[in-house]
């Protein structure tokens, strides 16, 4: 049979029998992250904290509560202190001015997440360059570029943050600078090993047989395969980057009252924590469950993006089968109806 027959009968065969697709590595990840509850609960849990970020205003004109505005006469009780929660209309209760701290949880969460998110990007985007460049030409490129990511990597960032606020000023611009300076250094030494083993192969030779330029192998050839370990490691660096942003405004060294960000409000209810447990404990928390939430999905999009993953997926089905088969031989589960075989479904994964 030719190729042609082969194709022709492809084309005519029955319009109901199922026919093999192939994944992209992007539906296969997808397809084994969807597997992974602890990272699904993460993304949900990310996913309702934007919202909140972004619906900030809303809530504050929900609850009559300005995000600055200090309530003196229903936020604080008869001896100056903060109210608990569920007191006078505030959700969370109130500050050591009286001041909404539901509000000024959800008006921090803007920071937090703009920061994280925003500074890890340009970071990304600069280790990237930089990496690409380091790897693909070596030699003193090479040299010079691996000499300036290990001064980065060994230096100590508050010392620098000190430094440059009392120079600067604190302000959301240092602190965006400082993350995007700590950040792509790890992201440029991974690029770089990357990369020199990319070009090596054997499409990147005959890409410059054909006569294409460093930068067009570069960003068309090489970086479309480095997307992966760049995400992983992107989302893992955003919950550092939040709690960086915490701990430069929990020194003073970042946002200013009164606008409030996570570090700052941890800061102020330091000193109140013994009469205002919620004032502390309710910003730690958001915080907590924050960067608990990136670090876990950081840690499942890398575990969906290696191969091995789609064994212990199978491994774990077959494990499931067994003590559903054993339930059944034992009478605790009775038989079900059109069961297949598990030697005929584990090698189409179920």
């Amino acid at each position: 049979m030719t190729l042609t027959n082969v194709d022709l009968s492809a084309a005519i065969a029955e319009p109901g029998a199922k026919t093999v697709e192939g994944r992209s590595q992007w539906q296969l990840t997808w397809r084994r992250l969807r597997a992974d509850k602890v990272s699904m609960i993460a993304l949900v849990v990310i996913v309702i904290m934007v919202v909140l970020a972004i619906a900030a205003p809303a809530f504050a004109a929900i609850t009559g509560h300005g995000v600055d505005t200090a309530y003196p006469v229903t936020g604080e009780n008869a001896v100056g202190n903060p109210v608990p929660p569920l007191t006078n209309g505030f959700l969370l209760g109130t500050d050591s001015v009286g001041r909404d701290v539901f509000v000024r949880i959800l008006y921090g969460a803007r920071i937090s997440l703009f920061v994280g998110v925003v500074s890890t990007a340009i970071a990304a985007a600069l280790g990237v360059v930089i990496g690409l460049m380091a790897g693909y030409f070596g030699g003193f490129i090479d040299t010079v570029l691996g000499r300036l990511t290990d001064a980065v990597l060994a230096f100590p960032y508050v010392l620098l943050a000190i430094a440059l606020a009392a120079v600067f000023g604190p302000s959301l611009t240092l602190i965006m600078v400082l993350v995007t300076f700590f950040s792509w250094a790890g992201i440029a030494r991974i690029v770089r090993g990357q990369t020199l083993s990319i070009k090596e192969k054997e499409y990147i030779e005959a890409a410059r047989s054909l006569g294409a330029g460093p930068f067009r192998i570069m960003f068309i050839d090489i970086l479309p395969n480095l997307l992966a370990p760049v995400l992983v490691i992107a989302t893992l660096y955003i919950p550092n980057a939040i709690v960086f942003e915490a701990t430069l405004s929990f020194l003073g060294l970042g946002i200013q009252p009164p606008t409030p960000s996570w570090g700052n409000m941890l800061a102020d209810a330091s000193n109140f924590y013994q009469v205002a447990w919620w004032y502390l404990l309710f910003p730690a928390l958001f915080l907590l469950i924050t960067t608990l939430a990136f670090n876990l999905l950081g840690d499942g999009i890398r575990d969906a993006m290696d191969p091995r993953t789609e064994r212990l997926i199978a491994a774990r089905r077959m494990r499931k089968r067994r003590e559903k088969a054993a339930r059944r031989e034992t009478g605790a589960e009775p038989p079900g109806l059109g069961t297949i075989p598990d030697t005929v479904r584990e090698p189409y994964g179920g």
